[in-house]
């Protein structure tokens, strides 16, 4: 919304400067988007007289003028316009000025042979105008050396403000007004709303279909004749071209002054083009066409609300009017339309047609319905004093709507709800400035809004409009109450947990795939669903029939199709749902992702190779450690693998009878019928398996004190024989238990098979011992050294390797 300052003032009686204006508006919620001031930029422009004007010597079509510029000094120009001319009054623009109408800053220069030093501008070169035929002729009282801008009114600051969806009030200047009032910054100025009486009958009419409905619950209109369109006053086309409007004629200027002026969109029909003597607002027959004014054809559907006669389509309702009944500057006869059109309507109809207009943009927010009333009277003074002639009385059809309503406001809600304790007398005077009528019962602010307030519907309304207007930033800053010292964390551990693995997988080198949690019925029953539990009733595909039981058959076809465009290398993971039945409790978060193609990329200096289950391990490792399982208390086991995973080359981590993740090479059978070459290695973590840590008694759920030791551990290798079905695994923990305040840490280093080892098999362990209390001696590791192999021992049944 756009309005020059002068026109505010039109409406409010202020002293306030323009930044204390600007400064109020965007307290009230009608944020200023900028501020424009035509008189900076016409600034250099001053007014000049053309002592003389001759002929130049070597160009017909341009004359060298001598002109005073006010200061003292006369400047040469050479002109090209026609109307140059010894002592004339014109507009001056010294070297040096931008000319915004042609984008251009004057330099001095020589034009044919000639000096000219500056420029005698037009209106189209100075951005007020297309009239370029001559330069600006100014009257003889205009007085030399003056601000062009500040002679001719040019020097009214033009403001922007944003309108939210719901203050269709503001979408007129006097809406705007009324609030700053109501802030304080001056005084609303009365408007003359009465009406205008008619000297005839209107032999034109309105007429209503059965079927518009509440689309067009109502409309006025009157006839003029006798009238003499042409331009508008100045003033009025300075205004309109201030904020981006062409200004086409007074008959025209006129609707849109008004709706501008007082938010109240109005259309006129050359009453001589109207065929019939009555217009009816109906809806649309599918296919219907109508010239509109913006030049275009539209397609109309079936029960978009329009205006016709008996031509068919005139106006489409609450949009735009048509072309064939427009008025020109030979109209004299007029008939005016003052409507009212459903908002839910005028929106659909304008956003199939793709017209965005005033009237639409102002019908969507909601009009005030008084504005039928007044609408046609003050319509109809502005086009008898611009255009002449006579007016009828007015005509009407329908039912006028009745959008006021009462509302209580209990004042102790100020405090409550709005956090700032306004006294009862001070609120209700803000209500009233605002234009609505109180009351005091029981205690309560009751009130009858006004009818240009559409959106207030609530006392929580009034609140916001009793803070608005006496500042939000009068608020006082309080602090939420916290129920103890730290606030609660927002996400619960289960949903930090899947942040956790996602970007654990994302550091390991793995992609984020988001894929359906549906897939064909087939594959579903291949990884372990059953057909009828997960069939879909009314899938969005009909390869998409059944839920997923795991998310691996997804990623598979994933990594299919980008080998198929040549993308073989592919690491993939997905932490979403699998489904094992329809119930609430039948539905697992599991982490599941795969790695096919090269595990290492080729490289002269590395020896590439495919992955394989260790990769699928470390990923599995790598993620139950960062989610916080008790990952040196995991078992590994190869009991009850699915057949989609290679027997022997896939295995499972439990926590007793509790089956926490699968991981392994996918079935060479599986891998193919995917079309995927060479080793796939997948793993699947069921991530609420994963145990909730436990709190000890007395213990708070902060981490524990870390207790670094002073001393320097130390590392001893171990080299055990044990049977070949012995897994390394075994040893690792036997190892680590032997002596759980010195032993920190345990790896594998090496495995060795051999002939001469009788079907046995070696594994070095490298054994970690962390001083605690004082540095360890030799006998203090030699007995640690014999519980290690002791309890290997034990545990395995392997001695050590000699």
């Amino acid at each position: 919304m756009k309005f020059t300052l002068s026109w505010l003032k039109d409406h409010l009686e202020t002293e306030a400067t323009l930044s204390e204006i600007t400064e109020a508006l965007t307290s009230l919620g009608l944020e200023v988007e900028g501020v424009d001031d035509p008189a900076a930029k016409l600034k250099p422009f001053t007014i000049a007289y053309v002592r003389e004007a001759k002929q130049h010597p070597n160009a017909d079509r341009l004359r060298v003028c001598m002109v005073e510029t006010g200061d003292g000094e006369v400047v040469q120009v050479v002109c090209g316009a026609p109307n140059a001319r010894t002592g004339m009054k014109g507009v001056f623009a010294p070297s040096g000025a931008y000319v915004p109408g042609t984008d251009m800053t004057l330099k001095p220069g020589v034009i044919r042979g000639e000096e000219s030093n500056g420029m005698l501008c037009s209106e189209r070169e100075m951005g007020l105008s297309d009239d370029h035929d001559g330069i600006i002729d100014l009257p003889e009282d205009a007085p030399v050396g003056a601000s062009f801008a500040e002679y001719a009114g040019l020097d009214d600051p033009v403001i922007e403000i944003a309108i939210t969806p719901d203050r269709g009030d503001c979408l007129g200047v006097r809406g705007i007004a009324r609030d700053l009032a109501a802030k304080g910054l001056g005084i609303l100025k009365p408007i003359d709303l009465e009406p205008v009486e008619g000297t005839y009958d209107s032999p034109l009419k309105w007429a209503r279909s059965d079927d518009i409905g509440d689309a067009c619950p109502y409309v006025a209109g009157r006839h003029f004749r006798g009238v003499k369109n042409g331009p508008s006053p100045a003033w009025v086309q300075r205004r309109l071209t201030a904020i981006g409007l062409r200004p086409i004629s007074a008959l025209v200027d006129v609707t849109n002054y008004v709706t501008h002026d007082l938010g109240r969109p109005l259309h006129v029909f050359d009453a001589a083009k109207v065929k019939g003597d009555t217009l009816l607002m109906r809806r649309a027959k599918d296919g219907e066409s109508i010239l509109a004014l913006d030049g275009k054809d539209y397609t109309l559907e079936a029960g978009m609300p329009i205006i016709s006669d008996e031509n068919g389509p005139e106006g489409i309702g609450g949009v735009m009017g048509g072309e064939l009944s427009g008025c020109t500057d030979e109209t004299t006869d007029v008939f005016l339309e003052c409507a009212w059109f459903d908002a839910v309507a005028v929106a659909e109809t304008g956003r199939k047609l793709g017209i965005d207009s005033d009237a639409r943009y102002r019908f969507e927010r909601g009009l005030d319905t008084a504005g039928l009333t007044w609408g046609t009277a003050v319509a109809a003074k502005l086009i008898l004093e611009w255009c002449g002639g006579e007016t009828s009385r007015v005509v009407e059809a329908g039912t006028k709507p009745d959008n006021t309503k009462t509302i209580a406001l209990r004042p102790e809600k100020l405090k409550s709800f709005g956090g700032l304790a306004v006294p009862d007398k001070e609120a209700t005077e803000i209500l009233e400035r605002l234009g609505f009528v109180t009351m005091h019962p029981y205690g309560m602010i009751t009130v009858n809004t006004p009818s240009w307030r559409n959106d207030v519907e609530h006392e929580q309304c009034l609140i916001e409009e009793v803070l608005r207007v006496k500042g939000f930033d009068k608020i006082p800053a309080v602090s939420l109450e916290r129920d103890g010292a730290l606030p609660q964390p927002v996400l619960t551990l289960a949903q930090r947990r899947v942040a956790f693995a996602k970007k654990q997988l994302a550091q390991r080198g793995m992609l984020e795939a988001v894929t359906w949690s549906f897939m064909p019925k087939g594959e579903a029953v291949a990884f372990g669903g059953n057909a009828q539990t997960l069939a879909l009733a009314n899938p969005i595909s009909a390869d998409l029939d059944a839920m997923r039981p795991s998310i691996l058959p997804n990623l598979l076809a994933a990594a299919q199709r980008n080998s198929g465009r040549g993308y073989p290398d592919v690491a993939l993971f997905e932490v979403g749902p699998a489904y094992r039945g329809r119930g609430p409790k039948d539905q697992d978060t599991v982490a599941t992702g795969i790695r096919c193609g090269k595990a290492v990329p080729r490289h002269w200096q590395e020896k590439t190779r495919e992955p394989d289950t260790f990769d699928a391990k470390a990923d599995v490792l790598a993620v139950l450690e960062v989610c916080g399982a008790p990952v040196d208390k995991l078992q590994v086991s190869t009991d009850d693998l699915p057949d989609w995973y290679h027997p022997g080359r896939s295995g499972t981590f439990r926590l007793g009878p509790i089956l926490v993740a699968r991981f392994g090479e996918i079935h060479p059978a599986v891998a193919k019928r995917y079309d995927l070459k060479g080793r796939v290695a997948g793993f699947e973590i069921f991530m609420e398996a994963i145990p909730q840590p436990k709190v000890k008694k007395g213990a708070g759920k902060g981490r524990p004190l870390l207790k670094n030791s002073a001393f320097q551990p130390l590392n001893r290798d171990f080299a055990f024989l044990v049977d070949g079905d012995v897994p390394a695994e075994k040893l690792v923990r036997a190892a680590l238990g032997a002596d759980k305040a010195l032993v920190v840490n345990a790896e594998v280093f090496d495995v060795y098979t051999g002939e001469e080892l009788g079907g046995k098999k070696s594994i070095a362990l490298s054994v970690t011992l962390q001083p605690v209390d004082a540095t360890l001696t030799d006998k203090e590791i030699d007995a640690v050294a014999e519980k290690i192999v002791g309890n290997v021992a034990k545990s395995t049944g392997g001695e050590l390797r000699r």
